[in-house]
C-alpha cells in the first residue's frame, strides 16, 4: 500500500481560465504591499471552506443553530467567569454566602440582636478557614466586620486562630486591614501578645510597603513599654534576638550603647543597614521610622549622618515633618545640610507652604528655615511669597502665626513653647565641634531637656539657637521681613483687621509686635509711618462710645484686648501719648472699673515719665478715692 502511494502520480491542480502556464509554475501573484487589505475572494491555497463565526454546522454538512443573542452572550459570558472563580478559588461558594450575610450585618437599621444573629452565624461559617479567606477583598471586610461586632469570646476565638499566621496576614493588602482591627479591638493582654509575636521581625516588615503600616499602628496604640519593645530590635542585632536585655530606664539609644557595653560602630552600622532600605523606598510616613532616625542622629558619626542628611534632603522630607520628632529630623537636615541640599528641601515645600504652616509640628520646620538658611533670595520666592498670599489667615492661625512672630520677635518664649525651643536648639553631636566623644558625662544639644529650657526667670527673654548660617541674624530678617514687602503687607492687615485681631486669642500678640515695631526696632524707620496708622486704628476702637445694646464688647472690656492694651502702653510710649490724647483724656472715671481698670491704671505703671505725667493729674483723684490702685508706687517703696 505504501509503495502504491509513492508510485501514485499527483494531482494536477485546476488551471484558471486566461493563465497561462510557465514552465511548472502558473501566472505570478502580485506582490502584498504593506498596509494592503487581504483579498476578499478565496484563493486556491485555501484548503477549508469559510465559516461563518456565528454558525455550526453539523455532521452532514447542515447548518443548525441561530447566532445568540447579547443576552445570552453576556449570560454564557457570565457562567464561564463564574466556573474559572470555582476552580481557581477555593472558597469561592463559602465567600458568596458570606457576602450575602455581610450585605445584612454591616446595615445601619439593623437590630443589635440580628446583627449579633448574623456575625454568629458567619463565623461558624468561617471557623477553621479564617487566614485562607482574609487574604480575599470582600472575605477580608466580612471578617472585619465580624470582630468589630462579635462577643469577646468570639473575638478570642478569631484572634487563637489568626495568631499563627500574623506575619503573613500583616504583609499582604487586603487581610492587613484585619489586623489593624484586631489590634483596635484587642484587650490589654491580647494586644501585648500581638506586639510580641512582631519580636524578631520588626525590621523586616517596616521595610515591606503593607506591612509597615501594622508596626506603626501597634506603635500607636502600645503604652511605653511596648513602644520600647518595638524600638529595640532596631537598634542592634543582639537586642534583635534577646529582648529583655534592657528595662524601660535605659529608654534613649545612649544609655542602652552604655549599659550593654555596646560597640557603637557596630550599632551604627545595623541602624544604617536597617534605615537605608526603608528611605530608599519612600516609607518615611510612619512615626516610629522618625523617632529612630533621631536615635540614630545622636550617635551616628559625622559621614553616615552627612549620608541620611543627603537621602532626606528632597520633597521626602514634607512627609515626615507632620509628628514630633520628624519635624525635628528636618530641623536638623535644615541646619547641617549643605546649601545645595538645603534648596531642595526649600523647593520640595513649594506647593505645601500653606499647609506646613497651618501644622503644629510643620510650622517648626518652617521657622528653623527662616532663623537659619542664608539664600534669602530663595526663602523669599519659596515661603514669603505663599506667606503673603495667606496673611489673613496666617496672621489668627494657632500655628501659622509662629512663621511671622520669628521673624518679628525671634525664639521668644512668650510665643513658643520650652519644648519647642528645645527642638530649635537640636543638633547632631558629630556636627559640633564641642562635644567630647570620649567623656561619657557630656550632654550634646540632642539632650537639651524642656526643663532646661523653661529656666529663664524673664519669660520674654529670648533663647539663642545654634547658629546655622553664617548670615547675621537681623540682616537675615531685615532681609525676609521688611525687603520682601511682607512687613508692609502684615501692617495693612493689622490696620484693617485692628478690631478682630485684638479680640483674638492669637492675632493679638501678632498686632501686639507690629505696634511695637517688633524686636530690636525692626521695623522702624522704614514703617513709623504706618505703624502711627496701628496705634491710630487701635485707638479710635478705644474711642468708641460704650453701650449696652452692642453684641460685641468694647475692646477694653474684653479680655484679651484690654490685657494686649495694656501691654501696649507699658512697653510702647508712643502708642501711649497717641491713645491718652485721642480717646482716654477725660473719660478715666468711666473706665476705671473692670477690665479697663487695668489699661487705666497702666498710665501709672509705665516706666516712661513722660507717660506717667500725662495721666497724672486725671488719675490722682481717682487713686486719692480708691477707685485705682497705684501698684508701681507700692512697688517702689518696698
Amino acid at each position: 500500500m505504501a509503495a502504491k502511494n509513492q508510485q501514485s502520480k499527483p494531482k494536477k491542480r485546476k488551471q484558471i481560465p486566461g493563465s497561462k502556464p510557465d514552465g511548472n509554475s502558473f501566472t505570478s501573484k502580485k506582490p502584498k504591499l504593506i498596509g494592503s487589505k487581504p483579498s476578499s475572494h478565496p484563493t486556491n491555497e485555501s484548503k477549508k471552506p469559510f465559516k461563518h463565526p456565528k454558525r455550526k454546522q453539523s455532521g452532514d454538512g447542515k447548518e443548525k443553530t441561530a447566532p445568540m443573542s447579547k443576552r445570552e452572550r453576556r449570560h454564557h459570558a457570565k457562567e464561564l467567569a463564574e466556573t474559572r472563580k470555582k476552580k481557581r478559588k477555593r472558597h469561592y461558594n463559602l465567600e458568596q454566602e458570606l457576602a450575602r450575610l455581610w450585605e445584612k450585618m454591616r446595615r445601619h437599621n439593623i437590630a443589635k440582636e440580628d446583627r449579633s444573629k448574623l456575625v454568629s452565624e458567619a463565623l461558624q461559617k468561617m471557623k477553621g478557614k479564617i487566614p485562607e479567606i482574609a487574604s480575599s477583598h470582600v472575605s477580608s471586610r466580612v471578617v472585619q466586620t465580624c470582630v468589630k461586632h462579635c462577643s469577646q469570646a468570639e473575638r478570642d476565638v478569631i484572634l487563637e486562630e489568626i495568631q499563627p499566621h500574623l506575619l503573613t496576614l500583616a504583609c499582604n493588602t487586603y487581610a492587613v486591614h484585619l489586623v489593624k482591627k484586631l489590634l483596635d479591638n484587642a484587650s490589654k493582654k491580647q494586644l501585648s501578645g500581638i506586639i510580641s509575636s512582631f519580636h524578631g521581625h520588626v525590621a523586616s516588615l517596616l521595610r515591606h510597603m503593607v506591612g509597615c503600616v501594622v508596626i506603626e499602628h501597634a506603635y500607636h496604640l502600645g503604652n511605653a513599654t511596648q513602644k520600647q519593645e518595638l524600638l529595640m530590635e532596631l537598634y542592634s542585632a543582639e537586642l534583635q534576638l534577646f529582648k529583655d536585655l534592657v528595662s524601660m530606664k535605659e529608654s534613649r539609644l545612649t544609655d542602652i550603647i552604655s549599659k550593654l557595653d555596646l560597640q557603637r560602630g557596630s550599632v551604627i552600622r545595623h541602624m544604617n543597614s536597617m534605615i537605608q532600605p526603608i528611605l530608599e523606598k519612600g516609607i518615611v510616613d510612619h512615626s516610629i521610622i522618625h523617632r529612630v532616625l533621631i536615635e540614630f542622629f545622636s550617635i551616628a558619626d559625622k559621614s553616615s549622618a552627612a549620608d541620611v542628611i543627603q537621602q532626606l534632603s528632597s520633597p521626602l522630607l514634607v512627609r515626615m515633618i507632620h509628628t514630633r520628632d520628624g519635624s525635628r529630623v528636618g530641623i536638623l537636615c535644615v541646619k547641617h545640610g549643605s546649601a545645595k541640599e538645603r534648596k531642595k528641601i526649600i523647593k520640595g515645600m513649594k506647593t505645601d507652604v500653606s499647609k506646613i504652616a497651618h501644622d503644629q509640628c510643620g510650622s517648626m520646620v518652617l521657622v528653623c528655615i527662616l532663623s537659619v538658611v542664608d539664600d534669602t533670595e530663595l526663602v523669599k520666592k519659596v515661603i514669603i511669597r505663599e506667606v503673603q498670599k495667606n496673611l489673613e489667615e496666617l496672621v489668627s492661625d494657632k500655628n501659622g502665626r509662629r512663621i511671622l512672630l520669628q521673624l518679628l520677635h525671634p525664639n521668644c518664649s512668650r510665643y513658643f513653647s520650652p519644648d519647642e525651643l528645645a527642638s530649635l536648639n537640636f543638633s547632631v553631636p558629630s556636627f559640633c565641634s564641642k562635644v567630647n566623644e570620649s567623656s561619657e558625662e557630656v550632654r550634646s544639644d540632642m539632650e537639651v531637656t524642656v526643663e532646661e529650657a523653661s529656666t529663664s526667670t524673664n519669660p520674654v527673654e529670648s533663647i539663642p539657637m545654634v547658629e546655622g548660617g553664617q548670615k547675621d541674624p537681623y540682616d537675615r530678617r531685615q532681609e525676609l521681613l521688611v525687603k520682601s514687602g511682607l512687613a508692609e503687607k502684615l501692617v495693612d492687615v493689622c490696620i484693617g483687621s485692628a478690631a478682630k485681631l485684638l479680640r483674638s486669642n492669637f492675632g493679638k500678640e501678632v498686632i501686639y509686635e507690629v505696634a511695637v515695631g517688633g524686636a530690636d526696632g525692626i521695623l522702624h524707620p522704614t514703617l513709623d509711618d504706618k505703624l502711627k496708622e496701628v496705634h491710630n486704628a487701635i485707638a479710635s476702637l478705644v474711642g468708641e462710645p460704650k453701650s449696652e445694646e452692642s453684641e460685641e464688647e468694647h475692646v477694653l472690656e474684653n479680655f484679651h484686648s484690654s490685657r494686649t492694651i495694656r501691654k501696649l502702653i507699658l512697653d510702647c510710649p508712643s502708642f501711649a501719648s497717641t491713645l491718652w490724647g485721642s480717646a482716654l483724656q477725660g473719660k478715666c472715671a468711666m473706665w476705671a472699673q473692670g477690665h479697663s481698670c487695668k489699661v487705666i491704671s497702666a498710665f501709672l505703671e509705665s516706666s516712661d515719665p513722660k507717660v506717667r505725667e500725662l495721666a497724672k493729674a486725671e488719675l490722682q483723684p481717682l487713686i486719692d478715692g480708691g477707685t485705682l490702685k497705684n501698684t508701681r508706687d507700692k512697688a517702689v517703696s518696698k
